[in-house]
């Protein structure tokens, strides 16, 4: 990646350098990684509860699981209730 002035230049050769990625493939899997982790709590909680509720499970089930999620993130959100995880999906 002669000349490139990307923020994770590093990264980007680091991943070509050990992958079958060409530089531009991995450039699009860094931007996907970096775009998932920046996805706020908010938005994170109403993604997966629609996942999860499209795959049939009960808002218990839901809920408890995504206490479980979030608390595993790379960058742990803050501990939420039950109560709060539905305001959020719900408003209130």
């Amino acid at each position: 990646m002669p000349g490139s002035s990307h923020p994770h230049e590093d990264l980007l050769a680091h991943l070509t350098r050990t992958s079958p990625l060409g530089p531009g493939e991995a450039a699009r899997v860094v931007a996907e990684v970096l775009a998932y982790f920046s996805e706020s709590t908010e938005d994170y909680v109403r993604r997966r509860h629609g996942e999860l509720q499209a795959r049939g499970l009960t808002n218990e089930r839901i809920f408890a699981r995504l206490g479980a999620e979030l608390a595993a993130r790379r960058v742990a959100a803050p501990e939420l209730s039950t109560r709060q995880l539905r305001r959020i999906v719900y408003g209130g």
